[in-house]
């Protein structure tokens, strides 16, 4: 038997071959299509079209941005007519789009539908839509723009960095203690962070209370962002955090800590050192210190400590406290009268620079205030204005 080629073989055996057919549909007019389908079966599921708002699911969102897109587009109303049973193309549609002139991509983002080589057809994907995480994003970073009263600020900066540094204050993981409140600082995004004002409750769309806030940054920056956002902007940095007050704690109190002594001094010196800046501001300089034992015996050899500013000293004025807690106490002084601490660089007997501390630019009646208001408990309630040397409430 001579051998057949397919054809005859497909013949013999009653098979009828049809001649394929080419594409009728270009790949756009394709995935028009396939958009619209997904469209028809939610209508299928819900018996209704696809609706807008923030708080539809995700995917029905998708959809009515698509059927919004395809409603404009008068190829779309052509291709479609067969499949569109329910109507849904005859719906308010905003003025057409120049199709003519939209390459594939282009008509595909219209569509929200992106291209499959590069993955972006993921149904989850919308497009020409800001979505409420951007909304939310876009309010939590704000605009920043320059704080024109900054010198007013900035010493608060300055002052609280040398909290943190002398552990006055410390850094607590924000979420424990969510309140935001005047007066706070924080650290959000690498920036310290203080919240200057808090305008008037506000409701928020989802009905709880908010407000406008007044946040200056240490680089000389503000923001009017709201206390929600600067919440969630926190709740999201990982090395966002909380500064605590100053830790003024129990100076007196019956229960022994570590650090405490049963009696002691506070004492204040002025410094008899020849340096033409001591010289000439000798009576506003004083150094603030605590001690245990005899102040005399402390300033002993004070002309040979660069503590002591390599000078002799007098002692002006002294307070005699009992059962008082020594490290609470000098970080006291230290946050009061930070801003006006003396700036001032000395070598030591070995040629090495030395920056005393506890020296501060402070009257000797202000510090005696200051001390009468530890006793009484009052000294959490001022603050030391250099620019008037005087305590402020």
């Amino acid at each position: 038997m001579a051998e057949m080629d397919d054809d005859e073989l497909l013949d013999a055996l009653g098979v009828e071959v049809a001649p394929l057919k080419a594409a009728s549909r270009t790949p756009r007019e394709e995935r028009i299509i396939a958009g619209f389908e997904d469209i028809l079966r939610f209508h299928q599921a819900h018996g209704r079209a696809p609706l807008h708002g923030e708080d539809r699911d995700i995917f029905e969102r998708l959809y009515a941005v698509r059927l919004d897109q395809l409603r404009k587009l008068p190829e779309a109303h052509t291709l479609l007519a067969g499949l569109d049973g329910p109507g849904l193309l005859s719906g308010e549609a905003a003025a057409p789009a120049d199709v003519d002139n939209l390459d594939e991509d282009a008509l595909l983002a219209e569509l929200g539908i992106g291209d499959e080589s590069a993955d972006q057809n993921d149904i989850t994907v919308l497009r020409h839509v800001r979505s409420s995480v951007e909304k939310r994003a876009a309010e939590e970073v704000a605009d920043r723009t320059p704080c024109a009263d900054f010198d007013k600020f900035q010493p608060l900066f300055e002052q609280v960095e040398r909290e943190l540094k002398s552990g006055v204050r410390k850094t607590l993981r924000f979420g424990r203690d969510a309140s935001i409140a005047s007066g706070n600082f924080f650290i959000v995004g690498g920036q310290l962070a203080y919240v200057a004002e808090i305008g008037e409750t506000i409701k928020a769309p989802n009905g709880e209370s908010d407000a406008r806030l007044r946040v200056i940054y240490a680089n000389g920056t503000e923001s009017n962002l709201l206390r929600r956002s600067l919440q969630r902007a926190l709740y999201k940095d990982d090395t966002g955090r909380r500064l605590t007050d100053p830790d003024m704690g129990p100076l007196f109190g019956d229960a022994p800590e570590p650090d405490d002594i049963e009696t002691g001094t506070i004492y204040v010196l002025r410094s008899l050192s020849s340096h033409p800046f001591v010289a000439e501001h000798r009576e506003l300089i004083h150094k603030i210190g605590v001690t245990g034992g005899k102040v005399e015996t402390r300033i002993a050899n004070a002309e040979k400590d660069a503590t002591y500013l390599l000078a002799d000293v007098e002692i002006v004025a002294t307070y005699k406290l009992h059962n008082l807690n020594r490290t609470r106490l000098e970080n006291i002084f230290h946050r009061l009268f930070g801003a006006a601490q003396l700036d001032l660089t000395l070598s030591d007997r070995f040629g090495n620079p030395v920056k005393p501390r506890e020296w501060f630019l402070v009257p000797l009646q202000v510090i005696d205030e200051a001390v009468q208001r530890i006793r009484d408990g009052s000294i959490t309630e001022v603050v030391y204005d250099p620019k008037t040397a005087r305590l402020v409430g």
